[in-house]
């Protein structure tokens, strides 16, 4: 399971949807792409969090997948696809979505952006 960032906020948070993540991250193999670290970072500067504690957290209990040269032409070309359907829909995404198509991963997500993909659930 590749976990977006949403997902791990609603860890993060404890709430009822993070519930259902935290039996994932102990279930099964999970996975978080690199560039989650960057909107969880963001997240938790907002929040007023501690950031180094909650990306090792993610590092702890997923597998970060690196970005690479298939990953990023990927994202490029579904993040042109994706805005003839969404205009909000951003290139972070993109990453994530990539990410799993490429690795054959589901996409656990509170982001209803996704909604429409297969290979996803909506928290």
């Amino acid at each position: 399971m590749l976990l977006d960032t949403s997902a791990w906020i609603e860890f993060f948070i404890g709430s009822i949807k993070g519930k259902r993540v935290k039996e994932v991250l102990y279930k099964d193999d999970c996975y978080t792409s690199i560039v989650s670290l960057a909107e969880v970072t963001n997240w938790a500067l907002k929040e007023d969090r501690e950031v180094l504690s909650l990306v090792n957290t993610v590092e702890h209990l997923s597998n970060l997948i690196e970005l690479d040269k298939d990953i990023t032409i990927l994202a490029g070309k579904l993040n042109f696809e994706r805005k003839k359907i969404n205009k909000k829909w951003g290139m972070l995404d993109s990453f994530i979505l990539a990410s799993g198509a490429i690795y054959g991963l589901k996409i656990l997500t509170k982001d209803n952006d996704f909604k429409d993909i297969s290979d996803v659930e909506i928290l």
